[in-house]
């Protein structure tokens, strides 16, 4: 943009939001860089005004029951795609609340793997709680999926703590000849999910990172803060990974699939979550960067509030300039449009590290002022303000 303003915007727009809650099918196709439980309320309020969002998560989790799924079968993390899968499901669909209940129910930690394995063997042929109340071809479905779970899982594979939907989601990815998006398309039929969910790379690759004290990190699990202690030095550089075991970056470009989706876009969303393996971990495909300023819709950044271990003493602005480089590095050209604003509450935002607005604005980037954060979800965004702001942004 020539000028940079920073203005109260006049949000939401209740005419525009009242004719998409109206016909969601025709809402706009707001897409997000994402990953992680951020965005979870955000999905599920999105649904009442489009059935046309686009995500593309991050499939780097390498912690957890996916750290154990990609260890047994050489696989791209499946946990964010279906926490975002189940945000985005229709849950008024007869039987969707079963299907639900089954894709988040998770494994108990305490017993052993022998009663472990014959909890999935009643999943399997349909004498389980859970798999009873799910009707007609849906109950079919998972059920095939779970027998070919079973199948695939090795003799030693521990399932304490494992959640069934990545189970499913793993058998139905092996049963496709490791094609992600198809397994995603078929599960998305399923549970009606209103919106589209891609990973941003059908890779099984990792995140390693250099910190400001010149070590080495590799594995997401290491930088969250959430299953090793936080970072004791700040990331300083992101990059990709063939393993755990290696350092050494490696560069892949974008799927065709993925440039596609982004060239569809009525609005691209940089939204809040951690801000590294969440945010920036989607702009590390080469391409990306190219693909997003050959778009003339609008873009924006819409940082986290509160505290995120892995952008510790960055403000809004420091967060921004990260951002920028890595678009720039991921083949966005000198001068192309690849961020055009950035959204903030300043009234009632917790932004670690402060904002710095005159910083923004020397990046020629239009500063939006508007209530994002409620009583009920202070500190955080509220999902639902902030979906209205963006449909209202979107065109």
């Amino acid at each position: 943009m020539d000028e940079s303003v920073t203005r109260k915007i006049h949000m939401p727009d209740q005419i525009r939001l009242e004719r998409c809650r109206q016909n969601p099918a025709k809402g706009p196709a707001i897409l997000f860089f994402s990953g992680g439980s951020a965005l979870r309320e955000t999905s599920r309020q999105l649904i009442h005004y489009t059935h046309n969002s686009i995500h593309l998560i991050t499939p780097f989790d390498s912690g957890g029951s996916s750290a154990v799924l990609r260890r047994a079968f050489s696989m791209p993390a499946v946990g964010d795609i279906r926490n975002r899968l189940m945000a985005l499901a229709d849950q008024s669909v007869h039987g969707n609340n079963g299907v639900y209940a089954l894709f988040t129910h998770r494994l108990s930690k305490r017993s052993s793997q022998k009663e472990l394995r014959r909890e999935l063997e009643r999943m399997e042929n349909g004498s389980h709680f859970l798999i009873h109340v799910i009707p007609g071809i849906m109950n079919d479905i998972v059920r095939q999926y779970m027998t070919a779970f079973m199948r695939y899982m090795p003799d030693d594979f521990n399932l304490a703590g494992a959640s069934v939907g990545n189970l499913i989601l793993t058998a139905g990815y092996l049963a496709s000849d490791r094609e992600m998006e198809q397994v995603i398309e078929t599960f998305s039929e399923l549970a009606r999910v209103r919106g589209k969910v891609f990973p941003v790379v059908d890779l099984d690759l990792h995140l390693a990172a250099r910190l400001g004290d010149g070590s080495i990190v590799v594995g997401q699990h290491l930088m969250t803060g959430k299953e090793a202690a936080p970072l004791s030095s700040p990331i300083k550089q992101l990059w990709l990974t063939r393993s755990l075991d290696v350092e050494a970056p490696v560069h892949h470009p974008i799927q065709k699939g993925s440039r596609d989706r982004i060239a569809a876009a009525d609005l691209i969303c940089y939204p809040p979550g951690s801000f590294y393996s969440s945010v920036v971990a989607n702009l590390l495909p080469e391409g990306v960067g190219q693909a997003i300023a050959e778009n003339p819709c609008f873009k924006v950044f819409v940082p986290s509030t509160g505290h995120d271990p892995e952008a510790e003493g960055l403000s809004v602005a420091d967060r921004t300039v990260i951002l920028l480089e890595h678009l720039r590095a991921s083949g966005a050209p000198e001068g192309g449009r690849v961020l055009d604003g950035v959204l903030l509450d300043l009234e009632k935002g917790e932004y670690d590290g402060g904002v710095d607005v005159d910083k923004l604005r020397e990046l020629g980037l239009e500063v939006l002022d508007s209530r994002l954060v409620s009583e009920d979800s202070a500190p955080d965004l509220d999902g639902h303000l902030l979906t209205k702001v963006l449909v209202s942004l979107a065109r």
